[in-house]
C-alpha cells in the first residue's frame, strides 16, 4: 500500500480514542468515515473535522448489524470506490466478574465485541480482495494477551477473540495483498478511566503495573496505527502490538 491518500474506515469512531484515530488519519490527507451509534456525536464531529478542512463523514449505524454493515460499505465504494484500511475499534465494557454476570450480558459484550469486529472483516474484505490492496486493524487490548486480574473475564475472553481472529484473516487474506493486524493496549487515558480513577486503590493498580510509570495515551495507540497502515509496515502480517509500557513483559 502506498502512502497516498487512502480510504479509512473507524468503527468507535466519536468515542475518546477512535476520534483520535480518525483525527490522526484525516491529519494526513486521508479520506475517513467514522461509524458509531451516536449520531448526536458523530453529527458535532463531522462539523468540527469539515471545519477544519478534514475529509471526513460520520456513518450512523448499529455496528452489530449485518444489515447495517452492508449498506455502509456499499454507501463509501459507491462514494469514493475503495476502502484502504479498516480499523475495528468499536468495544464495550461491563465491568462485572464472571460470578456477577449473567449470560445476557456475556452475549452482549461478545456480540459487541467480536460480533462487529467479524462483520467490519466480513464486509469490508470482498472490497479489499477486489482492489488486491487493504489494511485491517483490530483493536483488542493487553487482556487479549494475558489474563488480567483486574479486568472481567468476559472482556477478556472478547479480546482473546479478538487476537486470534485477525491472525486467521492475516493467514488466509494475505495471499490478496491484505495485511491484518491487532494493537493490544494497556489502560488507555481516557476521560472514562480518569472517572475510574476518582478511585485511588484502582489508580495505584493500573499505574503500578506499567513499568514505564505512566498511562497509555491515546496518542501513542493512533500512532501505532497509523504506522501499521503505512507503508513502512509493508511486510507485517499477523501481528499483536503491544502497546502497553511493559505490562505484557513479564
Amino acid at each position: 500500500m502506498s502512502d497516498s491518500t487512502k480510504t479509512v474506515i473507524v468503527t468507535g469512531g466519536v468515542g475518546g480514542l477512535g476520534s483520535v484515530m480518525c483525527e490522526k488519519f484525516a491529519e494526513a490527507g486521508n479520506r475517513v468515515y467514522a461509524l458509531d451509534l451516536d449520531k448526536e456525536k458523530g453529527e458535532s464531529m463531522e462539523v468540527r473535522m469539515r471545519e477544519k478542512g478534514y475529509d471526513f463523514s460520520f456513518i450512523q449505524m448499529d455496528l452489530t448489524s449485518e444489515e447495517d454493515w452492508a449498506k455502509a460499505v456499499a454507501s463509501i465504494v459507491r462514494n469514493v470506490n475503495s476502502i484502504d484500511v479498516l480499523i475495528n475499534n468499536a468495544g464495550i465494557n461491563i465491568r462485572k466478574p464472571i460470578e456477577e454476570m449473567n449470560i445476557d450480558e456475556w452475549n452482549t459484550m461478545m456480540r459487541v465485541n467480536t460480533g462487529s469486529v467479524f462483520l467490519g472483516c466480513k464486509y469490508v474484505i470482498p472490497v479489499m480482495k477486489e482492489q488486491h490492496d487493504g489494511v485491517i486493524i483490530n483493536m483488542s487490548s493487553v487482556c487479549g494477551l494475558v489474563g488480567h486480574k483486574y479486568t472481567p473475564e468476559a472482556y477478556t475472553a472478547s479480546k482473546g477473540a479478538v487476537t486470534m481472529l485477525t491472525k486467521a484473516v492475516a493467514s488466509r487474506y494475505a495471499q490478496f495483498g491484505i495485511r491484518s493486524n491487532s494493537i493490544h493496549p494497556s489502560t488507555v487515558d481516557t476521560p472514562l478511566v480518569q472517572k475510574l480513577f476518582e478511585n485511588p486503590e484502582r489508580k495505584a493498580e493500573r499505574l503500578g503495573e506499567v513499568p514505564l510509570g505512566r498511562l497509555c495515551s491515546a496518542d501513542d495507540v493512533a500512532n501505532a496505527a497509523v504506522f501499521l497502515a503505512s507503508e513502512k509496515a509493508s511486510f507485517i502480517n499477523g501481528l499483536a502490538m503491544s502497546v502497553d509500557g511493559g505490562v505484557t513483559c513479564y
